[in-house]
């Protein structure tokens, strides 16, 4: 046999997976955050305002009293429904803000 032919030869790969771990943690990291962010949409010229978190829950919709004097309810689920868009496209691009690290990332990479 040659000399040194069972020699345990060093793992491939031990760094890379140890990125790949890292880059779990603080994805984990980044999408707990996002949980704890919120964005407002106001719609209407300030009449329905919409709270939602960076995970797209919706925390609270606020109405101006004064909307809802003239009651006009095709108009008021109208706003409502604009009011819901708009902050779930805010959310969304906060996500993507916090997320495209790890999305380019792994494009990178292939995946």
């Amino acid at each position: 046999m040659a000399k040194g032919y069972n020699r345990p030869r060093p793992a491939k790969g031990g760094g890379m997976m140890a990125q790949f771990q890292q880059m779990q943690e603080q994805m984990a990291q980044a999408q707990a955050e996002l949980a704890d962010e919120t964005v407002t949409a106001t719609v209407g010229g300030g009449a329905i305002s919409v709270t939602m978190s960076g995970d797209q829950v919706c925390k609270s919709v606020e109405i101006l009293p004064e909307l809802l004097e003239d009651a006009d309810v095709e108009m008021l689920q109208d706003l409502i429904t604009s009011g819901v868009n708009a902050a779930l496209d805010q959310s969304r691009q906060l996500a993507n803000d916090k997320m495209s690290p790890f999305t380019d990332m792994l494009g990178g990479l292939g995946l």
